[in-house]
Formats: C-alpha cells, sequence, structure tokens
C-alpha cells in the first residue's frame, strides 16, 4: 500500500506556520513524555531529558474532535486516533460532550479560550475526503495555551486502508508531542488457538498492533510454534511441526505469500530470530539432551555453532547493533540469563535473582533486555540493563510469557494464560512503567506475539 504524505499548511499566515517554539510547548508535552522518560525536541537547543519511568504523571488532555467528511469515515477514523493515544497511558482524550467550539473548518484558526476552559492543552482537527477513490485525510495539531500549530500534514491512501490511516496520523502525533517514534501503524503476528486444551488447534496469523483485522496465515493442519519477525522486513520465522515429521523452519515473505524451508532441524526448542541486518537468523538445535545455538546465513544457508555447551542454551537474541546475543541456560543449574558476542563464546551471566529466567529478548533501543521470570509461584515479565543492574517487574501472573517489544522500545506484549478447565492464552500489554497493562482483544486464544518493525 502506498501511502502519500504532504505538509497541511492551506489558509495559514506564514507566523501560524512558524509556530513551532516556545516554551508553554514544552508544557504540553511533558506529562505525556515524562511517564516514560521520553525526551522533548526543542527547536534550536539541547534535549531536554526527563527519566521518570517509574513515576505516577497525571496523562496530557488533548482535545480530538470527529475530522470533517461526508459519511461516518471521518468520525471513524477520529475514534482509532483516539484510542491509540489513550492506550499509551500519556494522553487523556476529553470526552467530546465537553467541547465548546464545533469545528466546522478544520483549516481555520480554533478558538483557543473555548478549548481552555475544557482544559484541553492540544488540539487535533482534520478532514477525511474522497480524491480520486482515495482518501485523503489533512490533520493538524495545535498548542492550545501557546495558540501555535504545532504540526499539520496531509496523507492520502486506498479506502479500504483507512484503518491505517489513523494510526499513520496518530503515529505524528505521539512523535510530535513525545518526540519517540509511535508504534501504531505495525502488526503482530501471533499464534492463534481454537478449540479445548486437549485438542487445540494452532494457526499463525496476523493483525493490527491493536487487535483489528485478524487474519489466518497457515491453514490449522500442522502445529505452529513462536513467529518471529524480521527486524528489516515484512518477513516472518515460524517453527511448525505436522503428524509424524520433524519440525521445520519457514521463512515467509508476508508481501509476496513466498514460503520457503529454511531446514529440518530435529529438536529445535525455539525458532530462529533474525540479526538487525537480516541476514541471519540464531537458534537452539538439541543434540544428544543437550541444546546450542547456532547461526545461520539466510544467502549460503551454511550454519555456524556459537556454543558448546554439556547444558540446554536456548532463546537467543540479538542486541540491535548485531554484536552481541542474550540468551537463556541451565549450565548454573537453573535457568538464568547470559550475555556473549554475536561469534559465540561461553557468555557472561548477568541474571542473578530468585527464580529462574527465560525468553530473553533485546530492546530495539538497545537499552534494556525483556524476559520471563518465574518465582514464588507466578509468572513474570520484566527487564534489566544489559549488564544485569536495574532489573524490574513488570507483570506477574497465573503465567505470563513471551515478551516482544514494540519497535520503539516503550512498550512489550506478552501473552497470559487464563487458568482453568477452559482457560488459554490472550495477548496482553504493558508499558514500561508497568502501570499501562491493558489486554489486546482477539477473536479466540492467542499466544507467542511477534510485534513488527514499522511499516512503511
Amino acid at each position: 500500500m502506498t501511502i502519500n504524505v504532504a505538509m497541511a499548511m492551506p489558509r495559514l499566515t506564514m507566523a501560524m506556520q512558524a509556530g513551532l517554539a516556545g516554551g508553554r510547548r514544552l508544557a504540553v508535552a511533558a506529562a505525556a513524555a515524562a511517564a516514560l522518560g521520553l525526551a522533548l525536541v526543542q527547536p534550536a537547543a539541547a534535549l531536554v531529558e526527563i527519566d521518570v519511568t517509574q513515576g505516577n504523571v497525571e496523562p496530557m488532555p488533548i482535545a480530538l474532535p470527529n475530522f470533517v467528511s461526508q459519511g461516518d469515515i471521518g468520525a471513524q477514523i477520529t475514534q482509532v486516533i483516539t484510542a491509540d493515544l489513550a492506550r499509551t497511558g500519556l494522553f487523556r482524550p476529553i470526552d467530546q460532550a465537553a467541547f465548546i467550539e464545533k469545528i466546522t473548518d478544520p483549516n481555520g484558526v480554533p478558538r483557543f479560550p473555548d478549548w481552555r476552559a475544557i482544559n484541553a492543552q492540544a488540539l487535533v482537527v482534520g478532514s477525511v475526503a474522497s480524491v480520486g477513490g482515495n482518501l485523503q485525510a489533512d490533520f493538524r495539531l495545535w498548542d492550545v495555551f501557546a495558540g501555535e500549530q504545532m504540526a499539520g500534514q496531509q496523507f492520502t491512501t486506498s479506502a479500504a486502508n483507512w484503518r491505517r490511516l489513523a494510526h499513520i496520523i496518530a503515529d505524528a502525533i505521539y512523535e510530535r508531542l513525545t518526540g519517540e517514534k509511535g508504534y501504531f501503524d505495525t502488526r503482530v503476528a501471533f499464534v492463534s488457538e481454537t478449540g479445548p486444551k486437549t485438542k487445540r488447534v494452532k494457526r499463525l496469523a496476523i493483525m493490527d498492533y491493536d487487535g483489528a483485522n485478524v487474519r489466518a496465515l497457515t491453514a490449522g493442519d500442522t502445529l505452529v510454534l513462536t513467529p518471529r519477525f524480521s527486524p528489516t522486513s515484512q518477513q516472518l520465522t515460524y517453527m511448525a511441526f505436522g503428524n509424524n515429521t520433524d519440525p521445520k523452519v519457514y521463512l515467509l515473505d508476508l508481501g509476496s505469500g513466498q514460503r520457503q524451508v529454511l531446514g529440518n532441524f530435529p529438536g529445535m526448542t525455539f525458532a530462529p530470530r533474525f540479526s538487525p541486518d537480516g541476514s541471519r537468523v540464531v537458534m537452539s538445535l538439541q543434540q544428544d539432551g543437550n541444546a546450542n545455538l547456532y547461526a545461520m546465513d539466510l544467502r549460503s544457508r551454511q550454519v555456524t555453532r556459537l556454543t558448546n555447551s554439556a547444558a540446554i542454551d536456548t532463546s537467543p537474541s540479538y542486541s540491535p547493533d548485531g554484536a552481541q546475543i542474550v540468551f537463556a541456560s541451565d549450565r548454573g543449574g537453573q535457568p538464568q540469563l547470559y550475555v556473549m558476542p554475536a561469534g559465540g563464546g561461553s557468555g557472561n551471566r548477568i541474571s542473578f535473582g530468585n527464580g529462574s529466567y527465560s525468553t530473553p529478548v533485546w530492546s530495539p533501543r538497545g537499552d534494556l533486555i525483556a524476559f520471563t521470570k518465574q518465582s514464588g509461584g507466578q509468572f513474570q515479565i520484566g527487564v534489566m540493563k544489559p549488564d544485569g543492574s536495574g532489573e524490574r517487574i513488570l507483570s506477574s501472573s497465573f503465567h505470563n510469557e513471551g515478551p516482544t517489544w514494540a519497535p520503539n522500545g516503550r512498550v512489550l506484549m506478552f501473552f497470559r494464560d487464563g487458568g482453568g478447565p477452559n482457560g488459554g492464552p490472550q495477548l496482553w500489554t504493558v508499558d514500561l512503567t508497568g502501570r499501562m497493562e491493558q489486554r489486546v482483544q482477539t477473536p479466540g486464544f492467542a499466544s507467542d506475539p511477534a510485534w513488527s518493525p514499522s511499516l512503511d
């Protein structure tokens, strides 16, 4: 799909177009950024670093009137944008019933006193129109207290992709107010599960990050496990078991639908993860009762052994610069996390808390490693720095597992088993504060999420 982007600046004076500076603009964004330690950008000034990742900051009040349009499409797009921003916990969309001014001309200058009266700190106005069979959306982001436009853009896409159009606009708003890239225009691959626990059918599926537009990628005639996204393209690896056959690892191109077998790997414990440049995958292969790590070059299919241990080494994940690999190993008697050079080696242990650690995943930002921890009868989702310091638990429950990072490194998705005879896994997200934990609605049970890079 092609998204055409243009700056939206008609019918405004040059003074309004340039209205991006001012100390009050920082006040608008500070509350939103502080909750996740985001950096706010001041034009012609140094970055203002705010690091209160465990703070309790009030979300920023933001007003989002329905985009002006013929029919309901404007309201539908506004609803998706509103939900995207609300899910972050950084923004508090104001109830439209409180609005004083009715926006009929999104290109005009708003009546700022009306928006200040309801305590809106930011205002988003826009329009949607059908142009040549496509949808064209314009939006403007206003600093209510400064009375200045902060951003304005135009996007054009096909009518069928209106939800993606909304996610792209939400990303632009998020980035302008926080200085961080958004993560709404993304997809999540996962294992869709149907049927009772004793006869569970597992299909590979994909959806928008918020649970919309779910579609199956496999027919359900094989047992599908551990999908993993390439960080550089819309490609997936996953592992599948057929009836009485060894597991196969597949590479699936989501654009073309082309599927190819990477290899038959008897006893593999986890599907491969891509290197940051997408040229290699790293995997765990089980032989003679133990499991070691191997890397495969995707062009030559050459496999290189990385560890030589009598223990079980599993769940490898590259650092964003490709220089290191974090993995789990029971070589010390209990599963713990280790970091080694990407070319192989013995590894240095980085986890020392009570309990066992598994499924480590390096943040796209490189600053944290997410993990699953089993301790005190609970399964926990947590993060630590790459040297093992600063461990924090973000979520704890009967069975949490399998964290995956949003591409901006600020939110994790994982799955949680509901327990009970008819219970099944469900997808959840949690931000780095641990305060914003939310379920992602899916048609059935869901597990093993894998977050895509941002779509282009």
